[in-house]
């Protein structure tokens, strides 16, 4: 049996997941909405790998996961290793691009940049706050304008003078967009508009500061949208390199990372009839107060996390 190396990234948006070698070939991989329930979607993803993944002569050895749910998603899954995506993002990129200097990302709900020397990230900034500059912001302005959201990146280029868009915020922009409808601004330039908008919050925001040097590799689910790629080429002058995979480098880090450690075991891929519960207790055993997030598997508990002192540690 030949091992494989399981990577889960799980976010607010979207859910993606991979299966790769110890030569870091990809064995199955999947990229799902989180629809609001982290624990569902992971089901529902491994469930699709497993689809793919060839059992009869690879055995999964070690899981890692990673993305906003990475804890959570770490318990149910037995996972080997547990990872902020900042550097499950840094390790995937630098795999596949050992002379990237600089990542840029964009996912559904969030946005980050990460500067690389050497192949390891020295420096980096996230954006949580404002949606101006992510995926949730094209996909609503793509609903209000009758489009799919994967349409944009081709309509944006066909545009010969695209529509300036206020990029400072969600609320501005799009009032500005109903603003610039009414004018009769065409189709084309409005969602050129957005896509140097998208560009534009980032640059002003996650990557105000920060030294932007090539090799540029582009990343996360607004990398398949090829107006904003073009977008950040004109506007910082250098190539952007997409990865085909780009959506999923997070996922692929994650995998690579429980690959390189020395811990193992074998993933079980029946989960579908598994009970997984969460629940949250305020410890209130002193003044800290801690909210404390349980996780029970088939009502046994598994694990708990969110206490600030060891009074917290018994809490069942």
């Amino acid at each position: 049996m030949r091992e494989a190396y399981l990577g889960i990234d799980v976010g607010s948006i979207s859910t993606k997941g991979v299966i790769i070698n110890k030569d870091k070939e990809i064995l199955a991989s999947e990229y799902i909405w989180t629809e609001g329930d982290p624990i569902g979607a992971v089901k529902r993803l491994v469930a699709l790998l497993e689809k793919q993944f060839d059992k009869e002569h690879n055995k999964i050895v070690a899981t890692g996961t990673t993305g906003s749910a990475r804890r959570l998603v770490g318990t149910i899954t037995g996972a080997t290793m547990v990872k902020n995506e900042i550097t499950a993002h840094a390790v995937g990129t630098t795999a596949f691009y050992p002379e990237v200097r600089t990542i840029l990302e964009i996912g559904g709900q969030d946005s980050k940049i990460i500067l690389v020397e050497n192949g390891v990230a020295v420096d980096y900034a996230m954006n949580t706050l404002c949606a101006a500059g992510t995926g949730a912001f094209l996909s609503s302005q793509s609903k209000r304008l009758g489009i799919e959201v994967e349409e944009m990146g081709d309509i944006a280029l066909r545009s010969k003078h695209p529509t300036p868009i206020a990029a400072r915020c969600t609320v501005f922009a799009e009032s500005d967009l109903v603003h610039k409808i009414q004018m009769g601004h065409t189709k084309e330039d409005i969602i050129a508009g957005l896509c140097n908008a998208v560009v534009s919050n980032y640059l002003n925001n996650v990557g105000k500061g920060k030294k932007i040097v090539p090799p540029i590799v582009f990343q996360g689910g607004v990398s398949k949208n090829i107006g904003v790629v073009e977008a950040f080429r004109k506007m910082l002058g250098y190539e952007i390199q997409v990865d085909e995979n780009g959506h999923l480098m997070g996922a692929l880090g994650a995998a690579i990372l429980a690959e390189k450690s020395e811990k193992r075991k074998e993933f079980d891929f029946s989960m579908e009839g598994t009970q997984f519960q969460t629940r949250e207790i305020c410890c209130g055993r002193c003044a800290n107060n801690c909210e404390i997030m349980c996780v029970y598997r088939d009502n046994v508990l598994i694990d708990s996390w969110g206490n600030r002192c060891e009074k917290g540690e018994i809490i069942h």
